[in-house]
């Protein structure tokens, strides 16, 4: 009989959804002012695996630095989980902004963290 691999346990905690701020509701109020938020779900809170570090695409606001959209490089949380030890990332210099000038793109080496592994 084959055995099952047991995937390792990731520690999950909890933290405030960054783009609607823990409201629970569409910062924006694009469908409605009682919409809820499409990242926490109208919880307010945002399960992440840790370490992470605050998303540095979107400064950690969970909002696309050039549109009303969630963050593309941190999916709307504000925090991208990174393996430590950690280094400044040397594409982007820790911007986590495409290194081109395309600034609706998240750098690719760090996935707009602006650190990868050291």
């Amino acid at each position: 009989m084959a055995r099952k691999a047991i995937a390792p346990t990731r520690e999950m905690v909890s933290v405030e959804c960054a783009y609607c701020q823990g409201s629970g509701k569409d910062p924006f109020k694009l469908l409605s002012p009682l919409s809820a938020c499409g990242v926490c779900g109208g919880k307010g809170q945002v399960q992440v695996e840790v370490p992470y570090v605050p998303c540095a695409f979107c400064s950690g606001t969970g909002i696309h630095p050039r549109s009303r959209l969630t963050c593309t490089a941190c999916m709307g949380k504000g925090v991208i989980h990174v393996e430590e030890p950690t280094t400044t990332c040397p594409t982007c210099g820790g911007l986590g902004m495409d290194p081109t000038g395309d600034l609706r793109l998240p750098c690719t080496t760090c996935g707009g963290a602006g650190v990868v592994p050291a």
